[in-house]
């Protein structure tokens, strides 16, 4: 598992080369089994495809326009719960492990909080996939079979200044 974690990487270019349904229906799994608050499960996984809603996805923060190019983009939304955002957070690194898994790369594009150059960016995305008013949006996670390279995570990595024993 450890190496899973070291070549995981934020992929923000992607092959125009479809992701085939297996490889998407085993992250989506990886998602749904990630640990919830009191087994609360409040995620909801939409699953974008079409190209001029993806489009209209890459101008939701200044930094996603590259969601435009992915093969497949997963908006990560819950029903409003105590630790929705934790939970959330959760199936979003399990989202990140299985696609490296699966030979695919993806990149946590934060939603919540964010702004368009008019509006809220949760208000934008949700206005775009017709969600429910009580419905959050922590954000999205363009899937695609990746056209970059990145070194893997290496020991210089783990500082021991970090750990704490017992106390701070």
């Amino acid at each position: 598992m450890l190496e899973a974690i070291k070549k995981r990487r934020s992929i923000r270019k992607f092959k125009k080369k479809e992701v085939e349904q297996e490889k998407l229906n085993e992250i989506l799994k990886a998602a749904m089994y990630s640990p919830s608050a009191s087994h609360r499960r409040p995620w909801e996984f939409i699953v974008v495809k079409d190209q001029d809603l993806k489009n209209k996805l890459s101008k939701t923060t200044p930094w996603s326009g590259f969601v435009k190019d992915a093969p497949v983009v997963l908006i990560i939304a819950a029903n409003q719960s105590p630790q929705w955002i934790e939970d959330c957070s959760i199936a979003a690194e399990a989202i990140y492990l299985e696609a490296e898994n699966q030979g695919l790369g993806t990149c946590f594009c934060q939603i919540l909080g964010s702004k368009t150059l008019s509006k809220d960016g949760e208000e934008y995305v949700k206005q775009l996939i017709d969600a429910p008013k009580d419905v959050r949006i922590l954000c999205m996670m363009p899937l695609g079979y990746p056209d970059e390279e990145k070194s893997e995570h290496n020991e210089k990595e783990f500082d021991k200044n970090k750990i704490h024993l017992e106390k701070w």
